[in-house]
């Protein structure tokens, strides 16, 4: 291709990007302009009835049926219905991301998030005991909003996120996820550096989990072996900082409910530091049993095993 060629070219990819950008853009804005509740059970019934026909839907069942041998198709393709029940939800959600978190402890009525003692008792004492902490989550009914309910409580929170490959939603999002979640530190060459800022300072460091890493560490999920990013592992064996999983549940009529653990017990080599690839096991083996509750909010349709 000649050089004219080769500029019309980049000319028109960037044109590309920033028609589908504007539109992207356009359509958040759209939902925003609706009450979030109801552009979820409208998202929720449009994928239930779009899901079935893509190709990740065959992946999700493949998936389900090497996960959970002893269940029968018709159960397969029930937690299947309610994966992408879920997906439509979290797709409208992530549009008023930064309005969801409603929860009030003297409210007589519960607004959309319930109650949760515990959790709330976890993150008050990881707000005020002044060290730093590292906290892994998954991809399980809204994945983001922990890290809204973790804001609320004020705890000093670093969220890594992915940024979308298209600028001006990227640069949407990202202003709506500052807005209730702290610190962002999108992924990239340097993220284990600026995450080790983070934990320096006192800072709590949180992290999805549950996607295969090529160049991760082997862990067997769900009896098959795959590979996990170790990243956090390798952070807690430099810092030894404790380690805690939040997770959200969704229940009916749009409602969540915030998790927070306790510090789990990292594995630990014959010097006593923190063995990498064992306390991946450990974290994985914790998502597992999350998503064993309630696996129709899980992320089943991309390949956690290659």
């Amino acid at each position: 291709m000649s050089a004219a060629g080769t500029r019309l070219a980049l000319r028109l990819r960037r044109l590309s990007a920033a028609v589908r950008g504007a539109i992207g853009v356009g359509i958040i804005k759209a939902i925003r302009a609706f009450d979030p509740d109801t552009m979820a059970r409208i998202a929720a019934v449009v994928m239930r009835r779009i899901g079935p026909w893509l190709p990740e839907h065959r992946i999700g069942r493949e998936n389900l049926k090497a996960a959970f041998p002893e269940k029968s198709p018709a159960e397969i393709e029930a937690i299947l219905r309610g994966v992408w029940d879920n997906l439509g939800r979290v797709a409208a959600e992530f549009a008023h991301i930064d309005r969801l978190w409603d929860y009030d402890p003297v409210a007589r009525k519960p607004g959309r998030i319930l109650d949760s003692d515990d959790a709330e008792r976890i993150a008050v004492r990881l707000r005020d005991d002044g060290k730093p902490a590292l906290v892994f989550s998954a991809h399980l009914a809204n994945w983001e909003l922990g890290a809204a309910g973790a804001h609320s409580y004020g705890v000093d929170t670093t969220i890594v996120y992915r940024r979308p490959n298209l600028r001006a939603v990227s640069d949407l999002i990202v202003k709506l996820r500052a807005s209730c979640m702290g610190t962002l530190v999108h992924t990239g060459m340097d993220t284990p550096a600026k995450l080790a800022e983070a934990l320096e300072r006192g800072s709590h460091v949180a992290m999805l989990v549950d996607q295969y890493t090529v160049q991760g560490v082997p862990v067997r999920f769900f009896g098959r072996v795959t590979k996990a990013n170790p990243m956090i592992a390798r952070l807690a064996r430099h810092f030894d900082c404790p380690i805690h999983g939040i997770r959200m549940v969704r229940y009916p009529n749009n409602h969540f409910q915030l998790r927070l653990t306790e510090a789990i017990e990292p594995a630990r080599d014959a010097e006593g530091r923190i063995d990498v690839e064992r306390t991946m096991q450990v974290i994985t083996n914790v998502v597992e049993g999350w998503i064993r509750e309630r696996p129709e909010q899980w992320l089943w349709v991309h390949r956690r095993w290659k």
